[in-house]
């Protein structure tokens, strides 16, 4: 059990280190937690519904059960049964406790459904945040990347390659390839730490 704890520790160690030299790794990372959570909390208030649609029906059956043993207490009143008037009446309180009980739940499912709501909103809301920094870290990137390039000597030094339309031609091309190559990095990084 120690040497998988070590391993687990070791492994969490450096994939700590690999995203804090590769922040935009942390953040697609982060914006990929934030969705796990919202779908999470999208589950969370799909099953809520059900249970408050439940507790409805459940209300609905025992204020129809009320009724029809208040209906019973008074016929039996009426017609002088004070052996049955007991039992119903305690039945009928049973009942009663069991209604109230029954929406004191439903009240809670409500403001579960509620929260919940309110947190997917904020979730959405942070993840939309992340979305941007990830934008904006690539856009940095691409820059810096480009300056390496125009910065460099060699391959491209001929007037024929140094024409603007050329070099914009790149950027986009070497934009899309680092993004492809950062998300199969983390990619592999999940299926390492899936193991």
């Amino acid at each position: 059990m120690g040497i998988f704890e070590d391993l687990s520790r070791f492994l969490e160690t450096r994939l700590e280190e690999f995203l804090k030299s590769h922040p935009h790794l942390e953040l697609q990372a982060l914006e990929e937690q934030i969705r796990e959570q919202e779908e999470d909390t999208l589950r969370l208030i799909a099953s809520s519904r059900i249970r408050e649609k439940q507790l409805k029906q459940q209300i609905l059956e025992t204020a129809q059960e009320i009724q029809r043993w208040h209906t019973r207490i008074e016929k039996a009143k009426a017609a002088q049964r004070f052996d049955l008037v007991k039992p119903a009446e305690a039945r009928e309180a049973e009942l009663l406790r069991q209604g109230n009980q029954l929406w004191g739940q439903m009240k809670g499912v409500k403001e579960r459904i509620q929260q919940s709501m309110e947190l997917h909103q904020q979730l959405q809301a942070r993840r939309k945040e992340v979305q941007a920094e990830i934008s904006q870290a690539q856009a940095a990137r691409a820059a810096s990347q480009s300056q390496k390039t125009a910065a460099t000597p060699g391959w491209g030094t001929a007037t024929d390659f140094q024409s603007p339309t050329y070099r914009a031609s790149i950027d986009p091309l070497e934009a899309s390839f680092q993004q492809w190559e950062t998300e199969d990095e983390l990619e592999q990084m999940k299926r390492e730490m899936g193991r």
